[in-house]
């Protein structure tokens, strides 16, 4: 199977690689979006799975931006095309966020809760502002100083808040105090039952993430922790909320975000979204990410009140401004591609008309259509067509596996020459192919294809 004379040690391969294991397309069979609604039952839901036990902030940001997202170890690409829920990819530009009256009294509210009126009334005596500092607090609602404002290590005492608060940034460890948080949340909030919640699954979930953490500069000399973490929350000693987030070079990415029902009267959905969005914007990260979106979902409405928003474009991969008349199209359409609809009234055909043209012959775009089991026969959309494939040269790709020592190339395999890429054969040549056609074909050089059984584990 293997050519042995040109293989490679771990020493001698590129570094620092990502090592994916391919998966493969498949749809879901439940969703828990539409669960219980009209729409249950009647589309499946396709997505590209991978994983991975070591994966880069570089590439992920790059993975990011083409739809992926991960859960645990688990990375996937949905496929917005053929889904009784399409998933959207959401990013936030943290510099020119303005938050709504209803966002700063969610802030301040809060901030008065835990300094309290007796310490305010004191310190406004033993620590005045300037006239110059009370105008402009009066005047205007900064960001990063309201969110650290109630913060233990911002305060300045005597005297002392009616409460102690504080946040800390720390790795994404398994936790007895994490995991009853989460049991409380995954039980009240999301109505699980007490079979579905345990130890295990919150680990695997929150806690086992493939993304490394290191500290990276950027070209001014800005240090950025990368990689993933938990923000937790303090007050008066408990914990009572956890941000699960991936730091990247560009992104701060919202994975999960859980809290006690005895946090629930402080709005901590909108006070974390607002911490998060400071990070991005104190920490030079830029993007806030907030997950993925899903248009005919109620409970991501919210997402829409943090403004401006660019949603990415399934199938050019671009970013378009998600303001009023993006949100009439998606009112109006199952599937949305603001790009596909730019050019269709540019064309001026009728939709009927032009989406015959536009989508692939095996689609109609609305999601209902059975699919095989490989991504370049479907109507996953954004990735390169099966006879562009074909042309790609994959011959340098690095791989690993159980049935040989060290590192080897996609070229070393015995069969690789005489290997096509075809619907109806599924031989490894397809299989790294789809992976790659998923991933991107320029981001190549910077993983292994990991086939080692040890690495499979979810």
């Amino acid at each position: 199977m293997y050519n042995t004379n040109s293989m490679q040690t771990p020493d001698d391969a590129e570094a620092p690689l990502s090592f994916i294991f391919p998966i493969g397309y498949s749809s879901a069979s439940d969703c828990g979006y539409c669960r219980g609604t009209s729409r249950a039952g009647k589309r499946k839901r396709y997505s590209y799975y991978a994983t991975s036990k070591s994966l880069s902030t570089h590439l992920y940001q790059k993975l990011v931006d083409r739809y992926w997202r991960r859960s645990g170890t688990l990375l996937y690409r949905p496929n917005p095309r053929n889904s009784c829920c399409p998933h959207y990819t959401l990013r936030l530009d943290s510099t020119e966020f303005k938050p709504t009256k209803d966002q700063r009294q969610t802030v301040n509210r809060f901030n008065n809760y835990v300094i309290g009126p007796d310490y305010t009334h004191a310190a406004a005596r033993v620590h005045p502002r300037t006239r110059q500092e009370a105008r402009k607090r009066h005047n205007e609602f900064d960001l990063i100083d309201r969110i650290h404002e109630p913060e233990a290590q911002f305060l300045k005492t005597p005297p002392e808040p009616a409460h102690k608060f504080t946040v800390t940034l720390e790795p994404d460890e398994f936790t007895e105090e994490k995991y009853l948080i989460f049991e409380n949340y995954q039980r009240l909030v999301h109505k699980e039952g007490p079979d579905k919640i345990s130890r295990h699954g919150f680990k695997r979930f929150l806690c086992n993430s493939p993304l490394k953490r290191e500290t990276i500069y950027s070209s001014d000399g800005v240090q950025r922790q990368v990689g993933s973490f938990h923000q937790c929350y303090w007050l008066d000693g408990k914990l009572v909320a956890v941000g699960v987030l991936d730091l990247l070079p560009h992104a701060v990415s919202s994975v999960y975000f859980l809290y006690h029902e005895s946090f629930h009267s402080h709005n901590p959905g909108k006070l974390s979204a607002m911490r998060e969005i400071a990070l991005a914007r104190e920490g030079g990260y830029r993007w806030w990410y907030p997950g993925f979106y899903i248009h005919s979902c109620p409970k991501m409405k919210y997402k829409m009140d943090f403004k401006p928003q660019s949603v990415l474009d399934p199938e050019t991969l671009t970013w378009d401004l998600m303001d009023k008349e993006a949100l009439a199209v998606f009112d109006a359409k199952h599937y949305v591609s603001l790009s596909r609809e730019r050019q269709r009234k540019e064309s001026g055909d009728s939709p009927e008309i032009f989406e015959d043209h536009f989508i692939r012959p095996e689609s109609d775009g609305e999601g209902d259509e059975e699919e095989g089991d490989f991504m370049l026969g479907s109507s996953m959309p954004g990735i390169p067509s099966l006879e562009e494939m074909k042309r790609v040269d994959m011959d340098n790709l690095v791989l690993v596996s159980d049935a040989a020592p060290g590192y080897f190339l996609t070229s070393d395999l015995v069969s690789w020459e005489q290997q096509d890429i075809e619907l109806d054969r599924r031989e490894i040549k397809s299989t790294i192919a789809e992976l790659v056609a998923a991933m991107g074909t320029d981001v190549m050089g910077e993983i292994c294809v990991d086939f080692r059984r040890r690495t499979r584990v979810l």
